[in-house]
């Protein structure tokens, strides 16, 4: 039984508002966002392979950080497309041509640095056991629809309510018999999850930690930059 982590790190971070490279490519105590995502995967027994989808003209440097931190898990480097979903699906390519149908594959962005071994283990198990994993954390602020006219919409009842983040894990040939479908019908999908669920496919959840955030703004650097620090001084505990 194999298990990758299929780490996307292809976008271009235009909200980050970075003039000099991408956000998954900015440093924090001179090691790359990136690096520091890797490695949560590198350091779990559990993980056998990655492999890593980067930007095109980026995929020399990944290597020359694969060398430098020893990340000797990653397997494969490829280009990513011109959607998350091709990227994605270039990624899981890779994949089937190292690893069985019956691997799990663990679908994670990047700039998601503070996933932690607990999570990336039971999303393993309830993978195996249910064919899915889908990583939430619980809503904890007021959640409404659309407004119009300035009007609040529906609010919806916050305890009823999960933000899906990552990973999000299947078997590798269901995951890529679903990304073939979507080519031949011509569909694009926000995320795996929802592209599973059109497909027919049950998805189960498990609660990741709260601080699993997606690196998107500098607002966010500020957030990881602080728990990273705080983690260093034993302020708070793993």
């Amino acid at each position: 039984m194999k298990n990758i982590a299929l780490i996307f790190a292809g976008g271009t971070g235009q909200r980050m508002n970075s003039k000099s490279k991408p956000k998954q490519f900015l440093e924090l105590h001179e090691k790359p966002i990136l690096v520091y995502t890797l490695e949560r995967f590198q350091d779990c027994d559990a993980i056998d392979g990655i492999v890593l989808v980067s930007l095109k003209d980026w995929i020399g440097y990944c290597y020359e950080l694969v060398e430098r931190y020893k990340l000797s898990k990653v397997k494969t480097i490829v280009a990513g497309g011109s959607s998350g979903q091709e990227s994605i699906y270039n990624g899981l390519c890779a994949a089937g041509k190292e690893y069985p149908d019956e691997a799990v594959v663990l679908i994670h962005d990047g700039v998601r640095p503070l996933i932690n071994e607990d999570t990336i283990l039971r999303a393993i198990d309830c993978t195996r056991q249910y064919h899915s994993a889908i990583t939430v954390t619980p809503a904890i602020e007021t959640i409404t629809t659309d407004a119009v006219d300035n009007k609040v919409g529906t609010i919806i009842d916050r305890s009823k309510c999960m933000l899906a983040r990552a990973p999000q894990c299947f078997y590798l040939s269901e995951i890529l018999e679903a990304h073939r479908k979507a080519i031949k019908d011509g569909l694009s999908f926000i995320d795996s999850a929802s592209m599973m669920q059109h497909y027919g496919h049950d998805l189960y959840t498990v609660v990741g930690p709260v601080e699993n955030i997606k690196i998107t703004t500098p607002e966010d650097f500020y957030i990881f930059r602080a728990m990273i620090d705080a983690k260093e001084n034993k302020q708070f505990l793993e």
